[in-house]
């Protein structure tokens, strides 16, 4: 596995090494040694996963409020998403800032997002299954997120045309949460 640290401290794009031969492939989705090597203690309490059906559907951007933050290891095991990553650490000198990358069942690549930052995805397939390693059980009080068209972040979404749940319709702007 190879970790590549992105502008915003603590989140890495993990590209898998699969040993492939004519049977098919093998490969490590996760190696707790690694994530300590890089200074960060992962503990997997939970594995989620989600699937979409339509292109165009947008989750997110969600994050869970102290003392419950959460790591998460995020892959898309079928189809392809734009998945985002928002830095909203205060301390940080990436806040505010995203990235954005692609995760498909091809590239096999992962996302780890660290304590503090909120995740958001697109489908850019119909019929996307993504799974998250989660380092903290969910806690729905204390769960959160930043609406995804919010202009003080100005993240850019591939497709316009965009799906959402009644849930992250309804969250609040930037300045009404934080200022």
């Amino acid at each position: 596995m190879k970790f590549c640290q992105t502008k915003i401290k603590g989140v890495y794009i993990i590209e898998p090494e699969p040993k492939i031969d004519k049977r098919g492939y093998f490969l490590r989705a996760f190696c707790k040694k690694k994530t300590k090597t890089l200074g960060i203690d992962f503990n997997i309490v939970q594995i989620n996963r989600s699937f979409t059906k339509k292109k165009g559907t947008v989750r997110g951007l969600h994050y869970q409020k102290s003392p419950y933050q959460e790591d998460k290891i995020i892959q898309c095991l079928k189809g392809e998403i734009y998945n985002v990553v928002l830095d909203l650490r205060s301390n940080s000198s990436t806040f505010g800032k995203w990235i954005s990358q692609r995760l498909s069942e091809k590239n096999k690549k992962m996302i780890l997002v660290p304590k503090g930052c909120a995740n958001g995805l697109q489908t850019l397939t119909n019929n996307c299954l993504i799974e998250y390693l989660m380092s903290e059980f969910y806690i729905p009080k204390y769960g959160a997120g930043i609406r995804w068209d919010d202009q003080f972040f100005k993240i850019k979404w591939p497709i316009k045309k965009i799906i959402l749940s009644k849930k992250d319709k309804n969250w609040k702007y930037y300045k009404n949460v934080f200022n």
